[in-house]
């Protein structure tokens, strides 16, 4: 296989379709190490460079001066995969990319990650990288809001409608208040 067809989209790496991760003959996933906050840097240089990396990113909801912004964030902060064949692949050049830190290494070569985990986080993300978390929610149960503008607020969840939603009852100034919210942006609470 030539290095043009690893190439992504070319709507940038957080285009590529999920069967751009199958791996072929002696391809393994790995794992990069970068810079704090360079992850999307870090993965566009390495496009750049024709290589297939995997971000699993979560919304991630967060306060400050009176707003409530909702961000991707990623799952491992300062981590993320990348596809390598290392009989093939220049896997040294991975090392010297702008933002990446290195590859985790065991006795000077990269270190494997585990193929079935990686493939479990694609399984469970989305076309735009977002991971889909969707714990089985019970009538009753306590819940905590992880997105949106009632974010890190508690409540009990009502019901899942047709349409993905889901119905919760916050409680507010002394009463039960419905509020529907999409299914992501809650969480049961252990």
């Amino acid at each position: 296989m030539s290095m043009n067809e690893h190439r992504v989209s070319p709507g940038g790496p957080f285009c590529a379709h999920v069967a751009n991760f199958a791996l072929n003959g002696g391809e393994r996933w790995y794992v990069v190490h970068t810079q704090v906050q360079r992850e999307a840097l870090a993965q566009s240089h390495l496009a750049n460079q024709a290589f297939r990396t995997f971000v699993p990113r979560f919304e991630k909801t967060v306060r400050h001066a009176r707003k409530v912004i909702t961000t991707l964030a990623p799952l491992f902060p300062r981590y993320f995969f990348i596809i390598l064949d290392l009989d093939r692949d220049r896997w040294h050049s991975v090392n010297g990319t702008v933002g990446v830190d290195s590859l985790l290494m065991a006795n000077d070569r990269p270190s494997p990650a585990p193929t079935e985990a990686v493939e479990t986080l694609i399984a469970m993300s989305s076309s735009d990288r977002k991971m889909i978390f969707r714990p089985h929610l019970a009538a009753g149960q306590k819940v905590r809001l992880v997105a949106g503008p009632f974010a890190e607020q508690l409540g009990v969840f009502e019901h899942l409608d047709d349409g993905g939603r889901v119905r919760v009852l916050l409680e507010m100034m002394g009463a039960w208040y419905p509020v529907s919210v999409p299914r992501a942006a809650v969480l049961p609470v252990a």
